[in-house]
């Protein structure tokens, strides 16, 4: 029965970001195929069998009317948030669901542009907003954004304690977050963030080089060890090409982050985590576009089931944890991995979209945007079954860790 629920749905995802730049919550999007009529009380229970007391909290928005009206009809008090397009409510039998659906608790979440919010009957029927901001409303809130403390500048159109989608401009990200105390950011604007920054190369982060050098000091386990070091692919790559540079004199190509920490020995590696220290990053904007690499790259060790054999799924993490290092060093790709004697499976996937980890590496690029059509497309093109690709998805989503000082739901 459970299965039949997660083979009927495609399902894709995008993180929630707070203040303190850290994972708040995961938007769980969920859409249905015409024919398909959804049991929304087993997916709640699927999701509720998988989530822990750390797993991150969840928005779910169904992608079609059909599940939205499920979820409103049946989720039980506690459920996730469930979000309901602004546009939707013009239909008669959503907004009797909705008025329902809150008088029995449910935590609902309004979704639409900041200037068509609705009226004030149905408003006091959602806990929070998931807004947009149009042309006009980005112009005015980045000049209020400008204006000098105690200048009389254009009042913001951007409310506190709401959730914001679309926002592309690092500049309009912090005035959300850090000028109107914006509940949270749905997705993350990584391309100004690193267009910004371009005149500053990119340095790996000083708090993860923090917690490596602790964990030498602890003496914790080589395995500790290698999970921290793949929490920064920046810092992973440059490992990589410092166990490979010439002046270590190793006769053989260090071909993973494993044999690197073996064949270098803490003493050494600890040197060398202090030499990076003083120059590294401690950019707070950064973070949720490391933390996106590294929930990719678990997620493609999922979607290729590397299962048991420890070496393989070592590599197929790497393989996903640099396939977007050229949007942080500003170089091709195929000239940064060539340094690296690495599998061929990792080039061949990164940079020529080819070879046996292509289908995982795409599929968790698709995942990232919801693109139901591209879902689909790799299913039918490598004969995969949506199940299975739904469950590694939400094990991996479950599996993320989220402080709850400031969460935008709750379970």
């Amino acid at each position: 029965m459970v299965q039949s629920v997660l083979g009927s749905l495609i399902l894709g995802y995008r993180p929630l970001w707070n203040r303190a730049r850290k994972l708040a919550g995961i938007q769980l999007f969920a859409h249905n195929e015409s024919s398909a009529v959804v049991d929304a009380t087993h997916l709640l229970r699927t999701l509720q069998e998988l989530w822990t007391a750390s797993s991150p909290p969840l928005l779910i928005s169904a992608q079609t009317r059909q599940l939205l009206c499920e979820l409103l009809e049946h989720a039980p008090r506690g459920s996730p948030w469930i979000e309901v397009q602004g546009e939707w409510l013009a239909d008669s039998a959503i907004r009797t669901r909705v008025a329902a659906a809150h008088q029995r608790g449910l935590k609902l979440v309004w979704r639409g542009g900041i200037s068509q919010l609705p009226a004030q009957d149905i408003a006091r029927c959602f806990d929070n907003s998931l807004l947009s901001l149009g042309p006009e409303e980005a112009v005015v809130a980045l000049k209020a954004a400008q204006a000098k403390p105690g200048a009389r500048g254009p009042a913001s159109p951007v409310l506190a304690g709401q959730m914001y989608e679309g926002i592309a401009s690092r500049a309009l990200m912090q005035h959300c977050l850090d000028q109107n105390n914006a509940l949270a950011l749905a997705g993350w604007p990584a391309e100004d963030v690193l267009h910004s920054l371009r005149h500053h190369p990119q340095q790996p982060s000083q708090a993860v080089i923090h917690r490596l050098m602790m964990a030498i000091d602890a003496e914790q386990s080589l395995e500790s060890f290698e999970d921290l070091l793949g929490q920064d692919p920046l810092l992973a790559y440059r490992f990589m090409v410092y166990t490979n540079s010439a002046s270590l004199g190793l006769r053989t190509g260090i071909d993973s982050l494993r044999r690197g920490l073996v064949m270098m020995g803490y003493g050494s590696i600890k040197r060398w985590l202090s030499d990076q220290y003083p120059h590294a990053s401690f950019e707070p904007d950064m973070q949720p576009v490391r933390e996106t690499m590294v929930i990719r790259a678990t997620l493609m060790t999922h979607l290729l089931n590397a299962g048991i054999e420890n070496d393989l799924r070592r590599e197929i993490y790497f393989c996903g944890l640099v396939a977007r290092l050229d949007e942080l060093l500003g170089e091709p790709l195929g000239a940064i991995l060539k340094r690296l004697p690495l599998s061929e499976r990792i080039y061949d996937a990164t940079v020529l979209g080819t070879g046996p980890y292509a289908e995982g590496l795409q599929m968790a690029f698709a995942l990232e945007t919801a693109d139901t059509s591209a879902i689909r497309q790799l299913c039918e093109t490598h004969e995969l079954e949506l199940e299975d690709i739904n469950r590694a998805l939400l094990r991996v989503l479950s599996e993320l860790v989220v402080e709850r000082t400031a969460s935008p739901a709750r379970r």
